[in-house]
C-alpha cells in the first residue's frame, strides 16, 4: 500500500500535463501511486497519459468513455485509490520539488490527522509566483493537531480540494464523494473540514497553482457557473443532516456570500444575458440560509454592504459602481494615440468606419513575413484556396519590392495604405505566419489563422521571458493579447502543439494539419527537380548542399559558419553548395566569394524549391530541418557553437540526442561526413527515420486542402485524413552521380 494516492483529471491541459505529472514523479519521496484520469479529452491528454502509464509502473492511466466533468473525473480516480493519504492535483498545476517528502514528515509529527492543509502559490504567464496571501494562517505553533473549532480561521482560506492531503479511511468512513458540475469543490472541502476529527497545518508550498489565461474555469464565459448555487445547496443539506455541524451554518454563509461577491464581479465568467438570473438566485440561497448567531470569520465593513445588497437583491447598486468603474478604465485609454501623425490619425478613423461597413465573406487577405513576399504556408494556402474555391478573392500584404513574387490573380496590398486598413476592417479571413498590426481589431465574423512558420527547436513566446536578450519585444502581454485574437493555429506535429499551447496561451483552436508549405514535397515530379537545378545552376550530376543557418541572438554581425572555399576545395569536384543566409541578415550580406560551385540563393523566394532541387541539407539549428525530414532526404547538423547557443536562447530538446542526421561538431568534421558517405548511410537514415516519426506526422502532402475545407469552406467531412508515414512518396533526389553511368547504359540498350 502507497503512502500516497495522487489522483489527476485531465481535460484539455495536453499544454501542461506532461509538467504536472513529472512534478509528482520526480518527487524525492516515492512512494506514491498516480492515477490519472483521462475525462475523455478531446486533445492528447489520453495519449500523454498512456505514455507515462507505460514507462512508470507507479502511473495507473484511466480513461473515461465520455466526458463527466472534473469531479466525476476524481471520483473516478478516488476508486482506484489505495494510499494511505489522498492528494488531488489539477492537470495544469503542479508539487512543489519536495513537497511530499515535507507532507509525510508533518503527517508524522502531527499523529496522522484526517486532513492536512497545506500552502500554495499562484504561478501567472508572466513567471510571477506569488504565495497566498493568507499564508499566516498555516502557522504551526500551537496543538500539533487540532479541531477546526480550536482554528476557524482555516474557512477562511481558499476552499479547494487540492491544497490538502486527506486520511483515506477518513474519507471512505465520510463517504466523501465529488457532485458534477463547476464548484465541485465545495460540497467536498467544508463537510472534509467541518467533520474531521483531526486537522494539521504545513507551513510550505506544496502546489504552484497555474493562472491560465485561458481554458480554465475562471476565464471561461458559460452559463454552467451557476452550478455554483446547486453545490451550496449541497453543502447546507449536509450541515442540516448532521445536527452536530450546524454551528458552522454562519461561517459557511457568510463564506457563500463571498464567493457569490466575487463570482458575480468577475466579467469572465457570466455571460450578459444570465446575470441578472444569477443576482436573483444568490440573493435567494442568502435569504434561505441565512443563521442568526455570529460568525468565527472577520469581515470587513465593505464586505458586510457588500454581501448586504447581494441579500436584498439591489443589483442596481452593483450595476452602477461597475458602469462608473468601465468608464473611468475607458477614460485613461482615450487619448493614448493624440501624438500620433495626421495622416495615420485619418488611416485608423478610416478603418474604424470600415469596421462599420458589412464584412466581405469572398474576400481573404494573406501576409507573411512581416510584409514579405508570397511565401510560406499562407501561400500554399492561398494558392489552395483559389483552386477549391474560385469564387473566393484574396488579397497579400507585402511590401512594393515583393509585389512581383505575387500571382497575377492576387491583389496587392502596401502596408499602411487606405486600401490596406480596407482589407483588414472588411476581410472575413485573415491568414498569417507572423502576426497582423497591433491595431487591428478582429470583428465578430472574422476568421484568423495563424500559421507560424516552423517547429520550434528554440523557445517561443512567454518562455523567453528569463531571456530578454534573445527575444524581440518584452511587450508580452501585447503579444498575447494579439494570439487572443487568433481563431486557429497550425501546428506541423504535436511537440508544436504543446510548445504554442503553453508558450502562447490563448483561447485558439489548434489545427494539427501540418505544415501546408510543405505539401510541394509530396506534389513535385522529377522532371520539375531538374529544371529547378539547372535554374539554380546546379552542375549535372553534382551533388548539391543546401547550407541554410539560422540567425544567433547572441550576435548582432552576421556570423559566417564555414570557409566555403576551404570546404568546397575539401570536398572535391562532386559536391555544389547552395548557400542561403537567415532572412534577418538581409541588410547584412557577406564578403562576395566567386566560385563556380557556391550559389548564394538567400534572395530565392522558395525555399521549398531549394529543398526540393537538394540532395541534402546542412543545418545548425533552423527549423528547416523539420520541414526537410518530410522529403527523406539525408540532413547533416553542423553544431559547432551549441552551449552558446542554447545559453542565449534556449532549447525545448537536446538536439544532439536525438539529430536527423550526423552530426558535426567541426569544419573538418562536415567535410568528412560528406567525403566518407555517411551522410546518406545507414545511421544517418536510421537517425532520419526516428525524427521523421516524431516530427512529420502530418506532412504528407494534404495540409494545404485540410485548412481550406476546414477554415474557408466548412467542410469537416471532406478533409483528406492522414496518411501514414510508410505509405507517404516525396519526391526524390536528382539522379545520383554514382548511378548515372548505369542508368545511361541501360538507355542505351
Amino acid at each position: 500500500m502507497p503512502r500516497f494516492s495522487v489522483i489527476v483529471p485531465a481535460y484539455k491541459v495536453q499544454a501542461y500535463l506532461q509538467e504536472s505529472l513529472d512534478s509528482v514523479l520526480s518527487q524525492s519521496f516515492t512512494d506514491l501511486e498516480l492515477i490519472a484520469v483521462d475525462d475523455a479529452s478531446p486533445d492528447a491528454c489520453g495519449s500523454i497519459i498512456d505514455e507515462y502509464a507505460a514507462r512508470d509502473p507507479r502511473v495507473t492511466a484511466v480513461h473515461l468513455a465520455h466526458n463527466l466533468g472534473l469531479g466525476p473525473a476524481r471520483n473516478a480516480g478516488l476508486a482506484r485509490a489505495a494510499g494511505d493519504y489522498l492528494i488531488f492535483l489539477d492537470g495544469d498545476d503542479t508539487l512543489a520539488p519536495g513537497a511530499l517528502q515535507a507532507v509525510t514528515d508533518r503527517l508524522k509529527d502531527t499523529g496522522s490527522p484526517d486532513v492536512l492543509v497545506y500552502d500554495y502559490a499562484r504561478t501567472f504567464w508572466t513567471g510571477e509566483l506569488v504565495r497566498n496571501r493568507l499564508a499566516h494562517r498555516l502557522s504551526q505553533e500551537g496543538p500539533a493537531s487540532f479541531r477546526l473549532a480550536d482554528r476557524p480561521a482555516l474557512l477562511g482560506m481558499l476552499m479547494v480540494v487540492w491544497n490538502k492531503a486527506y486520511r483515506r479511511e477518513y474519507v471512505e468512513r465520510e463517504g466523501l464523494r465529488f457532485p458534477p458540475g463547476f464548484y465541485e469543490d465545495a460540497p467536498w472541502t467544508y463537510p472534509a473540514l467541518l467533520a474531521a476529527e483531526s486537522v494539521a497545518v504545513l507551513d510550505r508550498v506544496c502546489v504552484h497553482y497555474r493562472q491560465r489565461r485561458t481554458g480554465s474555469i475562471l476565464t471561461t464565459t458559460t452559463r454552467r457557473h451557476l452550478d455554483v448555487f446547486d453545490q451550496y445547496d449541497r453543502v447546507f443539506g449536509h450541515l442540516a443532516a448532521r445536527p452536530e455541524l450546524e454551528r458552522w451554518r454562519p461561517a459557511v454563509h457568510r463564506r457563500m456570500a463571498e464567493h457569490f461577491c466575487a463570482l458575480y464581479a468577475d466579467p469572465r465568467r457570466l455571460p450578459r444575458a444570465c446575470r441578472a438570473e444569477f443576482f436573483r438566485r444568490a440573493s435567494a440561497l442568502l435569504r434561505r440560509y441565512r443563521a442568526a448567531g455570529p460568525s468565527p470569520l472577520s469581515l470587513s465593513r465593505t464586505d458586510r454592504i457588500r454581501h448586504l445588497l447581494m441579500r436584498l437583491g439591489a443589483r442596481r447598486a452593483f450595476r452602477t459602481l461597475s458602469v462608473l468603474r468601465s468608464a473611468g478604465l475607458a477614460a485613461g485609454r482615450t487619448g493614448a494615440s493624440l501624438w500620433r501623425g495626421l495622416r495615420e490619425s485619418a488611416l485608423r478613423l478610416h478603418y474604424r468606419g470600415q469596421r462599420l461597413l458589412p464584412l466581405r465573406p469572398e474576400l481573404a487577405v494573406f501576409s507573411a513575413y512581416w510584409h514579405g513576399g508570397y511565401a510560406c504556408n499562407p501561400a500554399a494556402i492561398e494558392a489552395k484556396l483559389r483552386e477549391l474555391a474560385p469564387r473566393m478573392r484574396t488579397a497579400w500584404i507585402c511590401d512594393p519590392r515583393h509585389a512581383a513574387t505575387l500571382p497575377a490573380e492576387t491583389a496587392v496590398l502596401r502596408p499602411g495604405s487606405a486600401a490596406y486598413w480596407t482589407a483588414l476592417a472588411r476581410a472575413t479571413y485573415l491568414t498569417t505566419n507572423v502576426n497582423f498590426e497591433r491595431a487591428l481589431v478582429k470583428r465578430p465574423g472574422q476568421v484568423l489563422l495563424q500559421t507560424q512558420h516552423g517547429t520550434p527547436l528554440k523557445r517561443v513566446g512567454l518562455d523567453l521571458q528569463d531571456r530578454p536578450a534573445a527575444t524581440p519585444t518584452t511587450d508580452f502581454a501585447g503579444l498575447l493579447r494579439g494570439a487572443d485574437q487568433w481563431d486557429y493555429l497550425l501546428s506541423a506535429n504535436r511537440h508544436s502543439t504543446l510548445v504554442w499551447e503553453k508558450a502562447v496561451p490563448s483561447s485558439y483552436t489548434t489545427l494539427e494539419y501540418g505544415y501546408p508549405r510543405n505539401d510541394a514535397f509530396h506534389r513535385a515530379t522529377p522532371e520539375e527537380v531538374v529544371a529547378l537545378r539547372e535554374r539554380l545552376g546546379v552542375p549535372p550530376g553534382s551533388t548539391a548542399i543546401l547550407y541554410a543557418p539560422t540567425h544567433r541572438d547572441y550576435r548582432r554581425s552576421r556570423p559566417e559558419h564555414l570557409d566555403f572555399e576551404r570546404v568546397l576545395r575539401d570536398l572535391g569536384p562532386r559536391f555544389t553548395i547552395l548557400s542561403r543566409a537567415h532572412l534577418t541578415y538581409a541588410d547584412a550580406p557577406a564578403e562576395p566569394l566567386h566560385h563556380p560551385r557556391l550559389v548564394d540563393v538567400s534572395a530565392y523566394p522558395s525555399v521549398e524549391e531549394l529543398c526540393l532541387a537538394s540532395d541534402a541539407l546542412v543545418t545548425d539549428y533552423s527549423s528547416l530541418m523539420f520541414d526537410y525530414a518530410a522529403l527523406d532526404r539525408p540532413i547533416v547538423i553542423h553544431a559547432d557553437d551549441w552551449e552558446a547557443y542554447e545559453a542565449a536562447r534556449g532549447t525545448y530538446f537536446d538536439l544532439r540526442a536525438c539529430p536527423p542526421g550526423a552530426i558535426a561538431r567541426t569544419q573538418d568534421e562536415l567535410v568528412d561526413i560528406f567525403t566518407t558517405g555517411h551522410w546518406k548511410g545507414s545511421r544517418s537514415a536510421q537517425l532520419r527515420a526516428a525524427f521523421r516519426a516524431r516530427f512529420c506526422s502530418y506532412d504528407d502532402g494534404h495540409a494545404a486542402e485540410r485548412v481550406v475545407r476546414r477554415v474557408f469552406l466548412n467542410q469537416p467531412a471532406a478533409i483528406p485524413p492522414i496518411t501514414p508515414l510508410e505509405d507517404r512518396r516525396p519526391t526524390p533526389a536528382a539522379p545520383s552521380p554514382v548511378r548515372e553511368p548505369t542508368l545511361t547504359a541501360s538507355l542505351r540498350r
